[in-house]
């Protein structure tokens, strides 16, 4: 008899709050460095801006191998399968340190590439010295994003965040100290940020490692056994289901910065209350990814288990508790926009009053835009659940820039509805995508499934 419904509202509030907390740290830790870097100079602030845009886009991409692993060691304790468990993880690390090593020269070549980019001389060499040392921060980025992913497939996910809360804490602490030259450490400037981010990533990196190999009953996985040998089956297994996944979350990020671009187009007013509201958004959006990796795992272990109803459960359990923080969301834009919108805002621009304005009404328009944002993030967690990664991929792009994007131009600007039309068209590429990737996955799920491989690869 399959579990209640109580039971998996239970069991995914335990295993979704830790990773919402860590989604909601590493936004903070972005924060903080734009924080303190405004406070440093402008220039320093203007050139941290376009290098953490540039390094989250190639991490984004290159973390799909990464999320690629959750599923598919969730499916493998489903059946039992531990050693499973340990063969995607190895292959995961593998994937991860390759596509690290090929962003490498990226990076270090970044100053050139800045400039094509039509980037100022100097933003552009400020950029290179950034990104030359933050740069080798990828490998034990994409490396800890592994790491996370294996621990949340095995429900350990206080240690997820526990890890992420230290990297927050130490990365305001080495930024005061390496920014600004305090306490007798040399001032670096935006170089003192990027040693910062480099070593929080290792150190995160390595807290998690040592957990996965000797944390409580975690010996029996003997994650790095054999870890030099090749897994040629389980790589290409990973390979094809993470390149999806990357490349989903990168048409994701450019649907939002064109959106920027065409807000800047109107005026500054305009993109300076675009920048406040889908601020805001994404900080409460982070509380549905969370949600949605809980789903990833749970759909996972279900679809192992060939366990139809447990399945279909666990993806409504996951719904139901998106839906609640989608109604208090909603309560929090509408009721207190004014107050929101004014904490970004110096009082004394003479800006101020017409950003104010204008940001609430994109904050009320935000009440609809998070509900079909959580609506496709959830949609694409329960896909990844059953393994389902190239044929969502497809329906969220088409429907980010066939839809989406159009609409937003044709709104804001054929229809002359400015700022607002942009954000409607933004709501209509999502309703699109939420619509196309749920009704994906009721078809998909409709019948029990015996064979958890029989449509894990459409």
């Amino acid at each position: 008899m399959s579990e209640p419904l109580s039971l998996h509202l239970r069991r995914t509030l335990i295993l979704g709050l830790p990773l919402v907390g860590s989604q909601v740290g590493q936004v903070m830790i972005g924060l903080t460095d734009t924080l303190m870097l405004g406070r440093y100079s402008v220039e320093a602030l203007a050139a941290s801006t376009i290098c953490h845009s540039a390094f989250f886009t190639l991490f984004v991409l290159g973390s799909g191998f990464a999320v690629a692993c959750m599923p598919m060691a969730a499916s493998a304790l489903g059946q039992n399968d531990e050693t499973q468990v340990r063969r995607v993880a190895r292959m995961g690390l593998w994937l991860s340190l390759l596509t690290g090593l090929v962003m490498m020269p990226l990076f270090f070549w970044s100053g050139p590439i800045l400039l094509a980019l039509g980037q100022t001389a100097e933003v552009a060499a400020g950029g290179q010295d950034y990104l030359r040392i933050a740069g080798w921060g990828m490998v034990p980025a994409l490396l800890l994003a592994t790491f996370r992913s294996h621990l949340s497939a095995l429900e350990r996910t206080r240690i997820v965040f526990w890890a992420t809360l230290l990297a927050a804490g130490l990365n305001v602490v080495v930024n005061w100290l390496l920014i600004f030259g305090n306490l007798g450490f040399p001032e670096l400037g935006l170089r003192g940020a990027a040693v910062a981010s480099l070593g929080v990533q290792i150190l995160s990196a390595a807290v998690l490692a040592v957990y996965a190999t000797r944390g409580s009953d975690m010996a029996r996985f003997e994650l790095f056994r054999n870890l030099h040998r090749p897994d040629w089956p389980i790589f290409a297994d990973i390979a094809r289901m993470g390149l999806p996944i990357g490349l989903t979350h990168v048409s994701e990020s450019a649907l939002f910065a064109t959106s920027a671009v065409m807000m800047g187009w109107i005026g500054t007013v305009a993109l300076g209350a675009h920048g406040i509201a889908i601020g805001v958004a994404a900080l409460t959006f982070m509380i549905h990814m969370g949600l949605s990796q809980a789903a990833t795992v749970r759909v996972g272990r279900a679809w192992g288990q060939g366990d139809g109803p447990a399945l279909r459960r666990a993806a409504l359990a996951a719904a139901i508790l998106s839906g609640i923080m989608v109604a208090a969301s909603m309560v929090l834009y509408l009721g207190f926009g004014d107050w929101i919108v004014g904490l970004f805002l110096d009082a004394s621009d003479p800006e101020a009053p017409a950003i104010l304005a204008l940001g609430v009404t994109l904050l009320m328009l935000a009440a609809l835009f998070q509900l079909v944002d959580a609506g496709q993030v959830m949609a694409l967690g329960f896909l990844r659940g059953v393994q389902d990664t190239r044929v969502p991929m497809i329906y969220a792009i088409l429907s980010y820039w066939v839809v989406g994007i159009p609409i937003s131009y044709v709104l804001g600007f054929t229809f002359d509805l400015g700022p607002q039309g942009i954000w409607l068209g933004l709501v209509a590429g999502l309703l699109t995508a939420t619509a196309a990737l749920m009704t994906r996955f009721v078809r998909m799920t409709a019948p029990v499934r015996s064979d958890p491989a029989a449509t894990s690869r459409s």
